[in-house]
């Protein structure tokens, strides 16, 4: 058992591949199974060898009929001794031992392997993109196409070596017996075989194209269901269950559409290949007789050409089939293909550099983004932050508040201008290096279904125990995590929060991420109404302790509760993506302006903007 699980490691499954997918069919296969491939052409010969033992069969099923006819019923067991022991190696050593290794190669090296290589490959890819193309998708279908591209390549790869490397093997192997037998009977075979490929070549575009399509179909149903199970309780709010059950509807019978038109094209190619089968074994037994009957042939011919011919015959309808599935596979990857085979919108720039430890100085020089409109985002802003500064940024809805923050952690890159940190301007560091040191705590706090203790430890995957607890202390989520038990009875830090967080109340799920962020510990901490989900009492709580980890730190604050940010060093007052006030609280409040309308207009401490207050 050892001895077999060692040949999974023949391929490396997790090994990354090297730049972009390409868009195109071949190349984007040899992008997936890259370090594979010598495994794979050696399980590809193993196959072959094991249709060659089919050929084998044939002819040593010939030897023995016509050593029967030669020797007669009395002397053929002792004329024959060598030709038996032959015949039994063969079926109960040779045969075995060869399709035993042909099963190996397949379920051990290949199987196993080759979905995680592609899938992790997709995946990786994936988390690369920008924010922006999964905001223009479903995850659902987006999901879908990882796991679609990845299974349809492993599903083509093992079919290829199951059956189009066995086959070959068998037929070619078939056709050499057959001449030998006779050249007319060879040339018989081959003429049936054009035959049997030209039939293939009509068919299979037709599966590739309708399984391309079907594929889309299936991924749109995917995205759309998982869009309404996502958002189940929007749904039931709302009392739209009828609703989305149509929306669903309609695109599961664009994927039953699809999937009769698939079954259309399997009847008639069904029908087709099994006629074309039935040829072979009347051209091929039927020339062996007449051979025969000339003294061209023998019986044992006989019976080996009838073995191969039926072994042929049998092995079109499976040959086919496989096809069949090859070529869906083919068109699911072209599907997939075409989703995730995206370049980077947002890439490092070749040379990139890792961000130093930094102190946390931050300037937007002349930034500008409009998300590639001609209005929106922000336009123009210079801005110096100190390190160490806490800035507080008030806005109106579409001010451009959450720009400013994005293109500081970019997610996007400024458009004109730029935004720099420590000097370094950012289109020149990674993103990984410069996001790790910004700490954010959003307004829609993002939970993984995982436990509390992981979902704390994503700000510091290796802080320890202790430090994760202080971390939850500290953001006044200690209390209620330890008495959480989810559905499975898992209590405290080892219960799961469920999809996105939603066993928790909003301001739970808020204090976990601001655990987070203290864990995370950042030079730079950005907080997009950190608290706008805690009740006054926890958020009294909270203050003292978001006082204690803002210190040091440069600190970016987006409120619209000018309360929470009136102790800021500076206030920036953003209007139409331009700053057009900033200063200290005191100091806005007495030039009468934009802030000083907000403030006086503000209920219960939240900006009313001027729709509102009319």
């Amino acid at each position: 058992m050892k001895a077999l699980r060692g040949l999974a490691g023949f391929i490396d499954a997790f090994r990354p591949a090297e730049g972009m997918p390409p868009q195109e069919l071949g190349p984007f296969f040899r992008w997936c199974l890259a370090g594979a491939w010598r495994p794979l052409a050696v399980a590809g010969a193993i196959s072959a060898l094991a249709g060659t033992t089919e050929v084998v069969s044939a002819l040593i099923l010939g030897m023995v009929v016509d050593a029967a006819v030669g020797s007669g019923p009395v002397g053929f067991f002792a004329e024959q001794a060598g030709l038996l022991a032959l015949f039994l190696l063969f079926y109960l050593v040779l045969r075995p031992l060869t399709f035993a290794a042909s099963s190996a190669s397949n379920s051990i090296i290949v199987g196993p392997n080759v979905m995680p290589l592609v899938l992790s490959r997709l995946h990786r890819w994936t988390l690369g993109q920008s924010v922006t193309f999964f905001d223009n998708d479903f995850a659902g279908r987006i999901a879908q196409k990882q796991m679609q591209a990845a299974r349809a390549v492993t599903d083509t790869a093992t079919e290829v070596i199951n059956t189009v490397c066995f086959a070959l093997a068998s037929v070619i192997g078939s056709a050499i017996f057959l001449i030998a037998i006779d050249a007319w009977i060879g040339v018989a075979l081959l003429v049936w075989l054009v035959a049997y490929l030209a039939l293939i070549r009509f068919f299979m575009p037709k599966v590739k194209g309708n399984s391309a399509a079907r594929a889309a179909a299936r991924a749109m149903v995917s995205g759309q269901v998982v869009d309404t199970i996502t958002n189940i309780k929007t749904v039931k709010l709302f009392a739209h269950a009828a609703f989305e059950d149509r929306v669903a509807l309609r695109s599961m019978e664009v994927f039953r559409e699809r999937s009769v038109e698939f079954g259309e094209i399997s009847t008639w190619f069904r029908l087709s290949l099994m006629t074309l089968a039935g040829v072979l074994p009347v051209l091929l037994i039927g020339g062996t007789v007449l051979l025969w009957q000339q003294g061209g042939a023998t019986a044992g011919d006989i019976a080996a050409s009838g073995a191969v011919a039926m072994r042929i015959a049998q092995m079109t309808g499976w040959v086919s089939f496989t096809l069949m599935s090859i070529y869906t596979s083919v068109g699911e990857v072209e599907d997939g293909m075409r989703t995730l085979a995206q370049p980077h919108q947002l890439a490092d720039v070749p040379g990139a550099v890792a961000l130093p430890h930094i102190a946390g100085r931050v300037d937007y020089l002349e930034a500008s983004f409009a998300y590639g409109r001609k209005r929106g985002g922000i336009d123009g802003v210079t801005l110096h932050i100190a390190a160490g500064e806490k800035i507080g940024i008030v806005g109106a809805s579409g001010a451009g508040k959450s720009t400013l923050v994005a293109l500081l952690l970019r997610l996007y890159d400024c458009e004109k201008g730029m935004v720099t940190v420590d000097g370094h301007d950012l289109r020149g560091v990674t993103q990984e290096s410069l996001r790790r040191q910004i700490g954010m705590v959003t307004q829609e706090t993002a939970m993984f279904n995982r436990s509390a203790r992981d979902n704390i430890a994503y700000g510091r995957p290796d802080a320890s125990e202790a430090e994760i607890i202080a971390a939850a202390r500290a953001a006044e989520a200690h209390e209620f995590i330890l008495a959480m038990e989810d559905h499975q009875g898992r209590k405290g830090y080892d219960a799961y929060l469920g999809e996105r967080g939603v066993k928790l109340s909003g301001g739970q799920r808020q204090r976990i991420a601001l655990a987070r962020a203290f864990l995370k510990d950042a030079p730079i901490l950005v907080l997009d109404e950190a608290t706008s989900a805690l009740d006054s009492e926890v958020e009294a709580s909270i203050q003292e302790a978001l006082g204690r980890v803002m210190q040091g730190k440069t600190v970016l604050a987006i409120a619209h509760r000018l309360s929470t940010i009136a102790e800021m060093d500076r206030i920036i007052v953003l209007d139409q993506g331009r700053i057009v006030e900033e200063g200290p609280h005191e100091a806005l409040l007495a030039k009468g302006g934009l802030y000083a309308r907000y403030w006086n207009r503000q209920s219960g401490g939240f900006i009313v903007t001027e729709e509102a207050a009319e």
